[in-house]
């Protein structure tokens, strides 16, 4: 089965919202230092941009949870594949993701994150996709609300392919 990709989001739409969000975040966060804690693989490529564009200390360490595998729907089997480095105690923290969508795996990540003794957890995506959620989170900061589609770009992937597209597209399978 061939896939093709329509534009959902544009290079540039992408690009103003995340500064809007890290305009948001540095008046937030003003007289703070905010830790961001980033989901891989795709949240990375939103968090270096993200990052860029706060005004106020930030530092980063790194998390890799599993939940879909090769499938386009979560499994809602949460994995660990990779800890974080640093400890949280006191920090405020803003998870970064690229995007909710049942909110299993984000449930079960802010939970375990909030019980390791930080200021407070946030969270920021860089989508939402609330038709698909079966578990309630609280997003603190979102890019966009998108309809119930698969999509790649920006970090997304779709069986490890996509992520170095500079917009946010549908897979549309043939």
């Amino acid at each position: 089965m061939a896939e093709r990709i329509e534009v959902l989001l544009t290079e540039q739409e992408v690009d103003k919202r995340i500064q809007e969000i890290g305009d948001q975040i540095s008046r937030d966060y003003a007289g703070k230092q905010v830790h961001l804690v980033c989901v891989l693989k795709g949240g990375s490529f939103f968090m270096c941009e993200l990052a860029k564009r706060i005004t106020v200390p930030v530092s980063i360490d790194f998390m890799s949870v599993s939940s879909y595998g090769g499938d386009t729907k979560s499994s809602g089997v949460v994995r660990i594949v990779k800890d974080l480095d640093e400890s949280l105690k006191d920090k405020h923290v803003l998870v970064i993701e690229d995007i909710v969508d049942s909110g299993r795996t984000l449930s079960y990540l802010l939970d375990m994150l909030q019980s390791r003794g930080p200021a407070d957890v946030k969270l920021c995506t860089l989508l939402d996709k609330p038709d698909r959620r079966v578990v309630d989170v609280k997003v603190d900061y979102t890019g966009f609300e998108i309809p119930d589609e698969f999509v790649v770009g920006y970090g997304l992937d779709y069986d490890q392919k996509y992520r170095n597209l500079p917009y946010i597209g549908i897979v549309k399978f043939d």
